[in-house]
């Protein structure tokens, strides 16, 4: 494997930098958020900047990840990892497959269960409709809904404002908001949009295109 490639990729959808474990809560966010979706990889001993630090004991940092992964997610989560020596030093690479029992959730500081969704090199907590695009990102094929005036719409409205919910496309489309919810999840999973949560309220953003495939 060639360490320092996959860091200068830098964090993503697939791929978060840890620079130890101490907090089972915390990184079962993470394994939960990389099993919800497209699945990906851990590199422990790997600073935010993609320093590379290694790890102090890799025993000690893979018994808490499988604890976390076992005791701390529902359904447990199978990882498997790989130890690469590099400048002296051992980075732990965590290897989390995409779930075929999807939606996995991960046990809080008040035990309590959520659901988490990687977006982009974020682990987010997910709302109705990220659970939703969860749910049906289980399905072998995910109908592809030709583009309408429903789509145009929400993809004008973009253009201009930049961001939209889920209240204003409804309202744009004078329509349920199942049915908007519909099409943005849809939106979501062919990766024409992106979901953002604030404690506000949750938006919607196109996805730059260098950024869609990262």
């Amino acid at each position: 494997m060639n360490i320092r490639k996959l860091i200068q990729q830098g964090e993503g959808t697939t791929l978060d930098f840890k620079r130890t474990i101490n907090n089972y809560e915390k990184i079962a966010r993470s394994i939960v958020a990389f099993a919800n979706h497209k699945g990906g990889q851990l590199l422990i001993g790997v600073a935010d900047d993609g320093t590379i630090k290694g790890v102090k004991s890799e025993d000690e940092e893979r018994y808490m990840l499988l604890r976390s992964a076992q005791e701390f997610c529902r359904p447990s989560i199978d990882l498997s990892f790989e130890e690469v020596h590099i400048e002296d030093k051992i980075v732990l690479v965590v290897n989390i497959k995409p779930s075929e029992t999807k939606p996995h959730y991960a046990l809080d500081e008040n035990k309590k269960w959520w659901v988490y969704f990687r977006i982009q090199d974020k682990s987010l907590l997910a709302s109705k409709i990220l659970v939703d695009v969860i749910k049906k990102s289980t399905e072998i094929q995910v109908p592809q809904i030709p583009p309408g005036k429903e789509e145009k719409l929400l993809f004008d409205y973009l253009t201009q404002e930049g961001r939209i919910t889920l209240k204003q496309y409804s309202k744009l489309l004078k329509t349920s908001f199942k049915k908007a919810q519909k099409i943005l999840v849809a939106q979501i999973l062919c990766g024409a949009i992106q979901p953002h949560s604030s404690e506000m309220e949750e938006y919607f953003t196109t996805i730059p295109q260098q950024l869609q495939d990262k």
